[in-house]
C-alpha cells in the first residue's frame, strides 16, 4: 500500500479523534457534546445508519461520503466516552474488528484457498456461533437471535428470525402453505377488529406482518427495501398533488383528492397503469 496514503489516513483519523476529544473537553468543549452518553446517542447512531442507506439507494456519491463521515463520528464519540470512563478507546475498537475479520476469514488469512460464497457464509455462522457460545444457555439459538435483533428495526428483526428458524427446520414445505397462513391471519385480524378487541387485533397484525416477511424470504425479496420503495412512491405522489393545487391540500374534497391521486399514480411511470 502507498506509504503516503497510510500517512494521510493516519493523520485524518488522528485529527478526527482529537477533534472529538476537544468537543468533549469539560472545560472548553461543546455543551451538547459534553452532555452525551452512550444511551443518549442511540437515536443518532440509528439515524445516521439509515441516512447512509438512503444515500446508497439514491446512488449519490457526495451524500454517501458525507453520511459515512457522520456515522463514523458516532463511532468515535462512543469510543471517546468509553475512553473517558477508562473502558476502551478508538484503537481498541479498530483492533477488535481487525481480529474478528481475520478470525472469521481463515480462507483468506490462513489457508488461502478459494471457496464459494455459500461456504463463506456457512463458515462465518459456525465461527460466529463458536465465539458467542454460552455453556450456561439452554436455548443458544434464541439467545443469539435476541442479541442480533436488539438493534434492528422490527422488519429486519423479523427477517433475521425467519431466516434463522428456517435453517433449523421451522419451514413450510410447500408454497401454498404460506398463502393459506396469510389468509388465516387476515381472518383472525378481521374477527378481532369486528369484536373491537384492539390489543388482540394488534397482535394479529404482527402475525400478518411476520407471515408476509416469511413470504418475502421464500421468494428472496427484501421487505425493508420494498417498504422503503413504497414510502418513497407515496411521498412522490403527495408531492405531485401539492404542486398541482399550489401546495394547499387542506380544503380538497375526498372525491377530488382521489382524482388527483389517480393523476399522480398515472404520472408515476414505475406504477403499472
Amino acid at each position: 500500500m502507498n506509504p503516503q496514503f497510510n500517512k494521510s489516513l493516519n493523520t485524518a483519523i488522528n485529527n478526527l479523534v482529537n477533534i472529538v476529544k476537544q468537543l468533549r473537553d469539560r472545560d472548553s468543549g461543546c455543551p451538547w457534546d459534553i452532555e452525551q452518553t452512550h444511551k443518549s446517542l442511540i437515536p443518532f447512531v440509528i439515524e445516521e445508519a439509515y441516512e447512509v442507506a438512503d444515500a446508497i439507494r439514491e446512488e449519490n456519491t457526495k451524500e454517501i461520503k458525507e453520511e459515512l463521515g457522520d456515522l463514523l463520528l458516532q463511532v468515535v464519540l462512543h469510543a471517546q466516552i468509553a475512553s473517558e470512563e477508562k473502558k476502551f478507546n478508538f484503537s481498541d475498537v479498530i483492533e477488535e474488528i481487525n481480529q474478528k475479520l481475520i478470525r472469521r476469514h481463515p480462507h483468506v488469512f490462513k489457508k488461502r484457498e478459494l471457496i464459494s460464497i455459500e461456504e463463506v457464509n456457512n463458515n462465518w455462522e459456525k465461527i460466529k456461533a463458536k465465539e458467542k457460545k454460552s455453556s450456561n444457555s439452554l436455548s443458544p439459538i434464541s439467545d443469539q437471535l435476541k442479541v442480533k435483533i436488539r438493534s434492528q428495526s422490527a422488519t429486519n428483526a423479523a427477517f433475521s428470525i425467519s431466516n434463522k428458524v428456517a435453517t433449523v427446520g421451522l419451514e413450510w414445505t410447500e408454497e401454498n402453505d404460506i398463502w393459506n397462513k396469510i389468509d388465516e391471519e387476515f381472518a383472525e385480524l378481521k374477527t378481532a377488529l369486528k369484536s373491537n378487541l384492539l390489543e388482540e387485533a394488534e397482535a394479529e397484525l404482527g402475525d400478518i406482518l411476520f407471515t408476509l416477511i416469511n413470504l418475502a424470504r421464500w421468494y428472496k425479496l427484501n421487505p425493508e427495501e420494498g417498504l422503503m420503495s413504497t414510502n418513497k412512491k407515496i411521498l412522490n405522489r403527495l408531492s405531485f398533488i401539492e404542486k398541482t393545487v399550489n401546495y394547499d391540500i387542506s380544503n380538497i374534497t375526498h372525491k377530488r383528492m382521489r382524482e388527483y391521486w389517480q393523476q399522480a399514480k398515472n404520472a408515476d411511470h414505475k406504477e403499472p397503469k
